[in-house]
């Protein structure tokens, strides 16, 4: 009888224990998947880098590309009003860049239609991976204007910018 108890106790114990088992094979499942598609983006990443490295020529020319496109973003939105960015600066940055200069740097700086910007300085601040980083100085006849940009490779496009402060050389004294 004792006998008994014990292996029917023994057979419940065990028949829980499949039962959680069988329980934790979605999650499973999920975390396999999950471990998959980080597998395929380290593969991708890292074909991206040994192209980067093993081709510093194709390197070279998609950021003189991007450096190209950036001066233009840059020559398109200081010399043009405000209410034409939507459509003319349209595929050269993102919509929330052209946002941002139409509510937020635009009003800050005077452009007018007798101000010409130049884009003197066009700095690259890091020049591998997928987003290049730029540093910019517009100047007109009675200003400087300074911009930190994010260029996307992958999307041809400005992602991110924001406006610095100048001081020193960069200063118009008249």
């Amino acid at each position: 009888m004792k006998n008994s108890r014990l292996i029917i106790f023994a057979s419940l114990v065990l028949a829980g224990i499949l039962i959680v088992q069988f329980n934790q094979i979605p999650n499973l499942d999920k975390q396999l998947e999950q471990a998959r598609a980080d597998l395929k983006q380290a593969k991708a990443n890292q074909v991206k880098s040994q192209t980067i490295v093993s081709s510093p020529k194709s390197q070279q020319n998609q950021v003189s590309n991007s450096t190209k496109n950036v001066t233009l973003f840059v020559d398109k939105f200081s010399n043009q009003p405000t209410s034409t960015y939507p459509d003319a600066l349209k595929g050269l940055a993102s919509q929330k860049v052209i946002n941002e200069l139409t509510q937020t740097f635009a009003p800050s700086v005077t452009f007018s239609d007798k101000a010409y910007y130049d884009v003197p300085l066009v700095g690259l601040k890091n020049a591998w991976g997928s987003n290049l980083e730029y540093l910019v100085i517009a100047k007109s006849d009675t200003q400087s204007v300074a911009y930190t940009i994010t260029y996307d490779t992958d999307e041809k496009q400005v992602t991110d910018m924001s406006r610095l402060t100048l001081k020193g050389a960069f200063d118009n004294e008249k």
